[in-house]
């Protein structure tokens, strides 16, 4: 799991990625980033009730994002606030490594 310093769960801090970042689409995930002044990088995870109903779902969704984002984590990435927005329920079965890929290509694609 991704340590608890990289991670933001504030309701404001989330609005503000929202209303502020830009949007990098998936046919799977979206990506949402904005600059931060904290000096490391933050992501959030954000699954949906309209994409799985039950909330063992939603975390397990969560935990695998999350997850994946700790193998694709390195210093290249400006500090910034990023929030994973899934879209499909796809992701519980997908295969990891597929789902690492989808990650990566998202991240790579925020930096240009």
């Amino acid at each position: 799991m991704l340590s608890k310093k990289y991670r933001f769960h504030s309701r404001g801090g989330v609005r503000y990625t929202y209303s502020h970042g830009k949007t990098i689409r998936s046919p799977k995930l979206s990506l949402v980033f904005n600059a931060n002044s904290r000096g490391f990088t933050r992501f959030a995870v954000v699954v949906s009730k309209k994409v799985e109903k039950s909330a063992v779902g939603r975390n397990h969704i969560r935990r695998r994002v999350y997850e994946a984002i700790r193998y694709e984590m390195n210093d290249k990435y400006k500090k910034r606030d990023y929030i994973f927005v899934v879209y499909n329920r796809d992701l519980i079965r997908m295969d990891f490594t597929e789902l690492r890929g989808a990650i990566h290509s998202l991240l790579e694609q925020s930096m240009i």
